[in-house]
C-alpha cells in the first residue's frame, strides 16, 4: 500500500514539475555569418502564440509543456523544432540564408506595378474578418539622444467587417505611459495613432505612393525570386537618379501562388536624404531617418497583420534652439481569433494614442508580449517597472 501511495505521489509531483511554465530563450543566427537574424517570425503551435526576434536575434517566452516551435522569416529556409531541444535556458539556432544568388529576375508581360495593384487587391479580400487581434504595442521616444518618454499596451482590436473603411473597435485591457525626463515633450511626440492604424495596414496604405500614375517615373521597378525558395517573390521599387523629394525604397515580399503580401518594407535611404535641402522656418521638421516594416501571417486559412515596426528621426527647428528627436515604435499580435469579445460601448477606447489613459497594470503583461526587448530597451523597461 504504501509503494502504491509514494508512486502516486511522484506521479503528481511529475505531472506538476512537467506542467510548470519555465523561461527560454532562442538565439538565431545566420548559419555562415553567425549575424544576429531580426525580425524573425516565432509561433508557439501549442499555444498559438506570435513572437518576434529583436536586433539581436533574441526571442524570450514562457513555456509550458511540449509544444512544436515554428521559426520563419523571409530570407531564411524556415525549420520547425521540438521544445524539447531547448534544455538550456538558451538556445542558439541557426537559419541557412536563402538570399546569397538571389538574381533571378522575373520578366512579366504586365508592368510591376500593375501586378502590386492586383496583390493589393487580392490581399485586402482574402485578410480575415470579421477577427480580432491580441496585440502588444510599445513605443519608445527619444530627446536629443536620450531616452524621454515610453509608452506600451496590451490591446484588443476587432474587425468588423471589410468596407472601405475598415471598421475596428478597440478595447485596451492593460496599459502604462511615463515620462522618463522633466521636460514635457508631448506635443512632438509621433506614436501609433490608434484610430486608423488598422485601416492603414489593412488597406496597405503606405503602399500608395508606388501606385501613382507618376511612379512609373520616379521608381525603377524588379521582380526577382529566391533561388532557394520558389514560394515567394520580391518586387523592388527604389527611386532613380530622376526622382525629387522624400522618397522611399521599397521591397515587397509576396506569394506568387496564393498572390498575397506577406512583408512590405520602406526605408529613406542616405542617398536620398542628402538630396533634401534643410528646412529652416519654425516648427518645420528635417528628417533624418525613417523605416517602415509590416509582416502578415498566412495560418490554417486565416490571414492577418502580424506585426510592425515603424522609425523616425527628426530635427525640429524651435525659436531658439533646435530639437532632435527619435521614435521607435512596436505592435505584435500575439494571438488571432475569429471569435470577437462581447463588450460595452462604454469600454471602446476611442482616443488616438495611449498618451493620456491612465495606467491600467494588472499583470507584468509585458513579459508575455511577444516582443523581447534589446539589453539597451530593457534597460528604460526595467527602471519604469521600478517606479511602478
Amino acid at each position: 500500500m504504501l509503494r502504491k501511495v509514494l508512486l502516486l505521489f511522484f506521479l503528481i509531483l511529475s505531472i506538476d514539475t512537467f506542467s510548470q511554465s519555465v523561461e527560454k530563450s532562442i538565439i538565431l543566427k545566420d548559419k555562415d555569418t553567425e549575424a544576429p537574424i531580426e525580425d524573425a517570425t516565432v509561433s508557439i503551435l501549442k499555444t498559438k502564440q506570435n513572437l518576434l526576434s529583436n536586433a539581436n536575434g533574441v526571442v524570450t517566452f514562457e513555456l509550458n509543456g511540449v509544444s512544436s516551435i515554428q521559426i520563419k522569416h523571409p530570407s531564411y529556409l524556415g525549420v520547425t523544432i521540438r521544445s524539447i531541444v531547448l534544455k538550456d535556458k538558451s538556445t542558439v539556432i541557426y537559419l541557412k540564408n536563402n538570399i546569397n544568388d538571389l538574381d533571378e529576375i522575373v520578366v512579366t508581360k504586365k508592368h510591376p506595378q500593375k501586378i502590386l495593384a492586383s496583390l493589393i487587391e487580392n490581399s485586402k479580400q482574402r485578410l480575415t474578418i470579421p477577427g480580432r487581434l491580441k496585440v502588444y504595442s510599445r513605443e519608445f521616444f527619444k530627446l536629443n539622444g536620450n531616452y524621454s518618454y515610453y509608452n506600451d499596451g496590451l490591446m484588443n482590436f476587432q474587425l468588423l467587417d471589410k468596407s472601405r473603411k475598415i471598421n475596428a473597435v478597440l478595447l485596451v485591457e492593460q496599459n502604462r505611459s511615463k515620462s522618463l525626463i522633466e521636460e514635457n515633450i508631448s506635443d512632438d511626440l509621433l506614436g501609433y495613432n490608434l484610430n486608423d492604424i488598422m485601416e492603414n495596414y489593412y488597406n496597405f496604405k503606405y503602399l500608395n505612393p508606388l501606385l501613382e500614375a507618376q511612379a512609373k517615373k520616379e521608381y525603377d521597378f524588379v521582380i526577382k525570386v529566391y533561388s532557394k525558395n520558389k514560394e515567394l517573390n520580391i518586387i523592388s521599387a527604389i527611386p532613380n537618379e530622376t526622382a525629387t523629394g522624400l522618397l522611399d525604397d521599397f521591397s515587397i515580399i509576396y506569394d506568387p501562388h496564393k498572390k498575397i503580401i506577406i512583408e512590405v518594407s520602406s526605408v529613406v535611404s542616405p542617398m536620398v536624404l542628402s538630396k533634401m535641402k534643410d528646412k529652416t522656418s519654425r516648427g518645420s521638421r528635417n528628417i533624418n531617418q525613417s523605416s517602415f516594416k509590416t509582416i502578415y501571417k498566412l495560418q490554417n486559412n486565416n490571414y492577418y497583420l502580424l506585426c510592425s515596426k515603424e522609425e523616425i528621426g527628426f530635427e525640429k527647428i524651435e525659436k531658439d534652439h533646435n530639437k532632435d528627436i527619435q521614435v521607435r515604435n512596436y505592435f505584435l499580435t500575439t494571438n488571432f481569433s475569429t471569435q470577437n469579445y462581447a463588450y460595452k460601448d462604454s469600454e471602446v477606447y476611442k482616443d488616438k494614442t495611449l498618451y493620456n489613459k491612465k495606467d491600467v497594470i494588472l499583470s507584468d503583461y509585458w513579459n508575455e508580449s511577444g516582443l523581447t526587448a534589446t539589453d539597451e530597451e530593457q534597460k528604460i523597461i526595467s527602471s519604469i517597472e521600478e517606479q511602478n
